[in-house]
Protein backbone atom coordinates (compact mmCIF):
# COMPACT_ATOMS: atom_id res chain seq x y z
CA UNK A 1 0.00 0.00 0.00
CA UNK A 2 1.38 3.66 -0.33
CA UNK A 3 -0.46 6.79 0.34
CA UNK A 4 -1.14 9.08 3.60
CA UNK A 5 -1.65 9.65 6.99
CA UNK A 6 -5.16 10.07 8.86
CA UNK A 7 -7.60 12.30 6.96
CA UNK A 8 -10.21 14.68 8.93
CA UNK A 9 -13.56 13.60 7.10
CA UNK A 10 -16.26 16.29 7.17
CA UNK A 11 -17.53 15.42 10.46
CA UNK A 12 -14.24 16.54 12.14
CA UNK A 13 -13.48 13.02 13.06
CA UNK A 14 -9.87 12.14 12.11
CA UNK A 15 -9.50 8.59 10.05
CA UNK A 16 -7.54 5.96 8.06
CA UNK A 17 -7.55 7.63 3.92
CA UNK A 18 -9.50 4.56 2.61
CA UNK A 19 -12.33 4.80 4.96
CA UNK A 20 -13.47 8.49 3.37
CA UNK A 21 -14.45 7.19 0.15
CA UNK A 22 -18.26 6.03 0.29
CA UNK A 23 -20.55 5.98 3.39
CA UNK A 24 -20.33 2.32 3.68
CA UNK A 25 -16.81 2.65 4.45
CA UNK A 26 -17.00 5.11 6.72
CA UNK A 27 -19.55 2.79 8.91
CA UNK A 28 -17.28 -0.19 8.04
CA UNK A 29 -14.17 1.76 9.21
CA UNK A 30 -15.91 3.10 12.42
CA UNK A 31 -17.89 -0.32 13.95
CA UNK A 32 -16.31 -2.89 12.65
CA UNK A 33 -12.27 -2.80 10.85
CA UNK A 34 -9.91 -3.92 13.61
CA UNK A 35 -12.60 -4.61 16.16
CA UNK A 36 -12.07 -8.42 17.75
CA UNK A 37 -14.33 -10.71 16.81
CA UNK A 38 -15.00 -14.07 17.72
CA UNK A 39 -16.92 -17.16 17.20
CA UNK A 40 -16.39 -19.69 15.15
CA UNK A 41 -19.65 -18.86 12.41
CA UNK A 42 -18.11 -15.32 12.47
CA UNK A 43 -14.55 -15.75 11.90
CA UNK A 44 -16.24 -18.45 8.96
CA UNK A 45 -17.70 -15.49 7.30
CA UNK A 46 -15.04 -12.85 7.68
CA UNK A 47 -12.86 -15.58 6.46
CA UNK A 48 -15.18 -16.57 3.62
CA UNK A 49 -15.91 -12.81 2.74
CA UNK A 50 -12.33 -12.21 2.60
CA UNK A 51 -11.67 -14.99 0.27
CA UNK A 52 -14.30 -13.97 -1.94
CA UNK A 53 -12.81 -10.48 -1.82
CA UNK A 54 -9.74 -11.85 -3.72
CA UNK A 55 -8.63 -9.91 -6.61
CA UNK A 56 -12.09 -7.45 -6.44
CA UNK A 57 -12.48 -4.36 -4.14
CA UNK A 58 -13.78 -4.50 -0.57
CA UNK A 59 -16.71 -2.40 -1.35
CA UNK A 60 -17.55 -4.58 -3.91
CA UNK A 61 -17.93 -7.04 -1.41
CA UNK A 62 -19.57 -5.08 1.52
CA UNK A 63 -22.40 -3.92 -0.45
CA UNK A 64 -23.24 -7.59 -1.53
CA UNK A 65 -22.56 -8.49 2.03
CA UNK A 66 -26.41 -9.15 2.84
CA UNK A 67 -26.81 -10.83 -0.13
CA UNK A 68 -23.82 -13.38 0.96
CA UNK A 69 -25.50 -13.76 4.68
CA UNK A 70 -28.83 -14.54 2.92
CA UNK A 71 -26.92 -17.56 0.22
CA UNK A 72 -25.03 -19.14 2.81
CA UNK A 73 -27.22 -19.37 5.30
CA UNK A 74 -25.96 -16.42 7.89
CA UNK A 75 -22.67 -18.40 7.28
CA UNK A 76 -23.61 -20.76 9.94
CA UNK A 77 -21.17 -23.48 9.71
CA UNK A 78 -23.47 -26.50 10.18
CA UNK A 79 -26.13 -25.45 8.08
CA UNK A 80 -23.57 -24.64 5.11
CA UNK A 81 -21.81 -28.13 5.59
CA UNK A 82 -25.02 -29.67 4.79
CA UNK A 83 -25.25 -27.44 1.40
CA UNK A 84 -25.58 -30.22 -1.62
CA UNK A 85 -25.57 -29.98 -5.56
CA UNK A 86 -28.90 -27.69 -5.35
CA UNK A 87 -27.87 -25.34 -3.14
CA UNK A 88 -24.37 -25.23 -5.19
CA UNK A 89 -25.63 -24.33 -8.35
CA UNK A 90 -28.33 -22.07 -6.57
CA UNK A 91 -25.01 -19.93 -5.54
CA UNK A 92 -23.49 -19.97 -8.69
CA UNK A 93 -27.17 -18.46 -10.12
CA UNK A 94 -27.32 -16.04 -7.05
CA UNK A 95 -26.83 -12.22 -8.71
CA UNK A 96 -26.72 -11.34 -5.06
CA UNK A 97 -23.07 -12.44 -4.44
CA UNK A 98 -19.91 -13.07 -6.86
CA UNK A 99 -20.70 -16.05 -9.05
CA UNK A 100 -17.15 -17.42 -8.92
CA UNK A 101 -16.89 -21.15 -9.37
CA UNK A 102 -13.96 -21.59 -7.15
CA UNK A 103 -14.59 -19.62 -4.30
CA UNK A 104 -18.29 -20.93 -3.86
CA UNK A 105 -16.55 -24.41 -3.83
CA UNK A 106 -13.92 -23.51 -1.46
CA UNK A 107 -16.53 -21.58 0.60
CA UNK A 108 -18.56 -25.27 0.92
CA UNK A 109 -15.58 -26.76 1.28
CA UNK A 110 -14.60 -25.34 4.32
CA UNK A 111 -17.72 -25.33 6.07
CA UNK A 112 -17.22 -28.78 5.44
CA UNK A 113 -14.35 -29.20 6.88
CA UNK A 114 -14.75 -27.21 9.42
CA UNK A 115 -18.13 -28.95 10.86
CA UNK A 116 -15.89 -32.10 12.01
CA UNK A 117 -13.86 -29.20 14.00
CA UNK A 118 -14.55 -28.96 17.89
CA UNK A 119 -16.76 -25.68 18.62
CA UNK A 120 -14.39 -22.79 19.36
CA UNK A 121 -11.28 -24.34 17.07
CA UNK A 122 -10.95 -22.12 14.68
CA UNK A 123 -11.53 -18.88 16.63
CA UNK A 124 -8.66 -20.70 19.09
CA UNK A 125 -6.34 -21.63 15.75
CA UNK A 126 -7.08 -18.07 14.10
CA UNK A 127 -6.58 -16.16 17.43
CA UNK A 128 -3.32 -17.97 18.41
CA UNK A 129 -1.63 -16.25 15.13
CA UNK A 130 -2.57 -12.64 16.73
CA UNK A 131 0.76 -10.87 17.17
CA UNK A 132 2.04 -9.34 20.46
CA UNK A 133 0.73 -5.58 19.53
CA UNK A 134 4.48 -4.55 21.45
CA UNK A 135 6.09 -5.34 18.55
CA UNK A 136 4.25 -3.92 15.93
CA UNK A 137 4.98 0.11 15.36
CA UNK A 138 2.05 2.22 14.72
CA UNK A 139 1.25 2.57 10.95
CA UNK A 140 1.57 6.61 10.43
CA UNK A 141 0.47 6.26 6.44
CA UNK A 142 -0.64 3.73 4.40
CA UNK A 143 2.63 2.80 3.22
CA UNK A 144 3.61 1.53 6.80
CA UNK A 145 0.57 -1.11 6.27
CA UNK A 146 1.84 -4.35 5.10
CA UNK A 147 -0.15 -6.76 2.84
CA UNK A 148 1.60 -10.07 4.47
CA UNK A 149 3.24 -10.20 7.27
CA UNK A 150 4.95 -13.89 9.01
CA UNK A 151 1.90 -14.09 11.07
CA UNK A 152 -0.36 -13.52 8.21
CA UNK A 153 1.89 -16.51 6.38
CA UNK A 154 2.09 -18.81 9.62
CA UNK A 155 -2.00 -18.53 9.73
CA UNK A 156 -2.24 -19.28 6.09
CA UNK A 157 -0.21 -22.48 6.23
CA UNK A 158 -1.59 -23.42 9.72
CA UNK A 159 -5.52 -23.20 8.12
CA UNK A 160 -4.10 -25.23 4.57
CA UNK A 161 -2.67 -27.73 6.74
CA UNK A 162 -5.92 -28.40 8.31
CA UNK A 163 -7.27 -28.55 4.59
CA UNK A 164 -9.09 -24.98 4.10
CA UNK A 165 -9.06 -23.29 0.74
CA UNK A 166 -8.85 -19.96 -0.62
CA UNK A 167 -6.54 -18.64 2.29
CA UNK A 168 -3.49 -17.68 0.72
CA UNK A 169 -1.13 -15.04 2.97
CA UNK A 170 -2.54 -11.90 2.26
CA UNK A 171 -5.99 -13.31 2.61
CA UNK A 172 -5.22 -14.30 6.09
CA UNK A 173 -3.60 -10.73 6.89
CA UNK A 174 -6.99 -9.19 5.42
CA UNK A 175 -8.81 -11.37 7.62
CA UNK A 176 -6.73 -10.38 10.53
CA UNK A 177 -6.83 -6.47 9.82
CA UNK A 178 -11.00 -6.79 9.95
CA UNK A 179 -10.98 -9.05 12.49
CA UNK A 180 -8.51 -7.20 15.43
CA UNK A 181 -5.80 -9.60 15.30
CA UNK A 182 -3.49 -6.76 14.39
CA UNK A 183 -5.01 -2.96 14.67
CA UNK A 184 -3.82 -1.28 11.55
CA UNK A 185 -5.59 1.90 12.18
CA UNK A 186 -3.04 4.62 11.24
CA UNK A 187 -2.04 6.89 13.92
CA UNK A 188 -3.85 9.87 14.73
CA UNK A 189 -7.24 8.17 13.35
CA UNK A 190 -9.87 8.01 15.53
CA UNK A 191 -10.82 4.06 15.58
CA UNK A 192 -7.54 3.40 16.81
CA UNK A 193 -6.99 0.94 20.08
CA UNK A 194 -4.82 2.53 21.66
Amino acid sequence: MSGGEAVTGPDGVPRCPWALSTAEYVTYHDEEWGRPVHGDDALFERLSLEAFQSGLSWITILRRRPGFRAAFAGFSIARVAAFGDEDRERLLADAGIIRNRAKIDATLANARELAGWDPGELDALIWSHAPDPATRPVPKSLADVAAVTPESTALSKALKRRGLRFVGPTTAHALMQACGLVDDHLAGCAARRA
